[in-house]
């Protein structure tokens, strides 16, 4: 008889990947994935594992058990138990007793009771006797701590092999679901926005058309674009063109969405990252000055002009602009222009004081919180100057809520650069979504929208790595995952 005796830990390679594909076989999500992925290897390994089987310790327990259970005739006394509670109880409710309903029911209650009677005295001796139930995830996972097998098996195992190798390191683990999830993401938002825009009161054809289109052209425009097709084959064509990268034709000029949307969106995303990095140089300095300097004359000077950069509107302060640096000073264009880099600074000033002077705030209140705990003033206690007590202690702490506000109003800033482009006449996606949003331009807006939610996932993704980077009990509870 072979006994299966836990085996001893061995922390080389293929130890540890067999590790992590038990921890994964544990998530029914990673399991199938698992599965599908290795699925050539696991036929193969599922035959021998059938003939390993009939030889297994269980089994030969379970024929032993079963047989004790058989000859103290533990299944007949279930079948008269049950059987006389199911005569009792129709005898009580004085109902008529089906003979072949009695004894399927009978049969059914007396098996599942068997069956639970004879996996408890299973487990109870393998508990006895120190043994562990061959499975075929437990026999595969033994093969997988032989190097010989994983170099033997790779070929057919390959994409498993990369899914395992993905997930034995932590943060690559992260970063994967991340962008899995962001998948999920993207896929909700163009459902919800096709959804908008096909509820939408506007009618592409007419607005485009004029009112002197007649029925059938407007038909025959509405059959071109696919816009006389039932709701869910319309919304099909959409998902599966973003996933498939063809966007398709806008309705207006015929023009290829992808290609607009590529020309468009590296000036609103250049615009969006210049003003990212004025706010980080700007306002964490000046949050930080103010939490350490608090109710100073600095303090209220540094969040009344933050507070005032809260309270003006992009459009204004942009017309402002315009009308001193460019026409009264002639220090700078007053449009954008891609040949003269100048023309780049307004816009970035204008689009990135409201989140200058929101991260500052933000700042602020952060290392205000973080000050004043009871670790900071215990590390100042024991003789730590304050240059130390703040770069070591405190602004690592604070900047988790500081992280998630810039990551916040990144994405608000690739959404709501409308106004700014519009002001100083850059053709961007925020302007670009704007015009096509009142025909509706179905391909365009979907076409835009996508992209923008594309980037403000990956934002996503970097503020998540960006926690584990600054917390470490952020990094700490993504290896347990």
């Amino acid at each position: 008889m072979e006994l299966h005796k836990e085996p001893s830990l061995n922390f080389g390679f293929s130890a540890h990947l067999s590790y992590v594909f038990e921890k994964m076989m544990k998530r029914p999500s990673y399991k199938y994935l698992l599965l599908v992925l290795g699925l050539p290897l696991h036929l193969i390994i599922f035959f021998f594992y059938q003939s390993k089987r009939k030889s297994d310790t269980y089994f030969t327990i379970h024929k032993i058990i079963n047989e004790s259970l058989q000859t103290a005739g533990l299944k007949e006394k279930l079948l008269s138990d049950f059987k006389e509670q199911y005569v009792r109880k129709h005898a009580f409710f004085q109902e008529k007793v089906d003979e072949q309903q009695m004894n399927r029911e009978v049969d059914r209650l007396a098996e599942e009771r068997y069956s639970k009677i004879l996996a408890e005295k299973i487990n109870d001796e393998y508990e006895r006797q120190g043994l562990t139930k061959l499975n075929y995830i437990s026999y595969f996972q033994r093969l997988l701590k032989n190097p010989l097998f994983l170099i033997v098996s790779f070929i057919p195992g390959v994409l498993m092999y990369i899914l395992l190798l993905l997930f034995s390191n932590f943060f690559i683990k992260f970063i994967f679901e991340r962008l899995i999830m962001s998948v999920f993401v993207i896929a909700g938002v163009s459902v919800l926005v096709f959804t908008i825009l096909y509820l939408s009161p506007f009618d592409p054809a007419a607005n485009l058309l004029g009112e002197s289109a007649t029925k059938e052209q407007i038909a025959s425009f509405n059959h071109t674009y696919g816009l006389d097709l039932p709701y869910l084959m319309q919304l099909w064509n959409a998902v599966k063109g973003i996933f498939t990268f063809d966007l398709g034709a806008s309705f207006t000029g015929n023009e290829d969405v992808a290609a607009s949307i590529a020309n468009k969106f590296p000036i609103t995303l250049t615009i969006a990252i210049f003003s990212l990095l004025m706010a980080i140089v700007i306002a964490i300095p000046v949050g930080i000055i103010s939490a350490t300097r608090q109710n100073t004359f600095l303090d209220y000077s540094f969040m009344f002009i933050a507070l005032i950069g809260l309270s003006i509107p992009n459009f204004w302060q942009g017309l402002i602009f315009i009308l001193n640096f460019s026409i009264k000073l002639q220090w700078l264009p007053a449009t954008y222009n891609p040949q003269n880099m100048l023309s780049i600074i307004m816009p970035v000033i204008v689009l990135g004081t409201g989140l200058t002077a929101s991260v500052a705030r933000m700042t602020r209140s952060s290392m205000l919180e973080i000050i004043n705990e009871d670790y900071i003033i215990t590390a100042k206690a024991k003789g730590l100057n304050e240059r130390q007590v703040l770069w070591k202690h405190a602004i690592g702490n604070a900047m988790i809520p500081i992280i998630t506000v810039i990551g916040l109003l990144f994405g608000d800033m690739l959404g709501g650069a409308a106004v700014t482009e519009k002001v100083f006449n850059i053709s961007g996606i925020g302007s670009y979504i704007v015009d096509k949003q009142f025909i509706p331009d179905i391909p365009a807006i979907m076409g835009g929208v996508i992209y923008i939610a594309i980037t403000i996932s990956l934002v996503n993704v970097l503020i998540d790595i960006l926690y584990a980077f600054f917390d470490p009990r952020i990094r700490s509870k993504m290896k347990q995952l």
